[in-house]
């Protein structure tokens, strides 16, 4: 009988941890929540990751240029 009472002791132990993280968690949800309703979005900026870009084929960056000249088209190899 000894040890169900230590087997029970370990699972309702366990199961007050499992709880606990249960509530931890809700309450970090309810706070990220109130935090994103707190937030104040900016729309019509600009995209500082994109600023710039243009659609369509890039140029190519300045340290590129001076290697443009030196290369060989595959078909004028002789």
């Amino acid at each position: 009988m000894a040890k169900k009472t230590k087997q029970t002791f370990q699972k309702r132990e366990k199961e007050k941890a499992r709880a606990m993280k249960q509530k931890d968690k809700e309450t970090r949800r309810i706070e990220t929540k109130k935090l994103k309703a707190s937030t104040t979005i900016e729309f019509g900026g600009e995209d500082p990751d994109i600023a710039g870009i243009k659609p369509g084929p890039q140029p190519l960056p300045e340290q590129w240029h001076h290697n443009v000249n030196n290369l060989v088209e595959i078909g004028d190899e002789k």
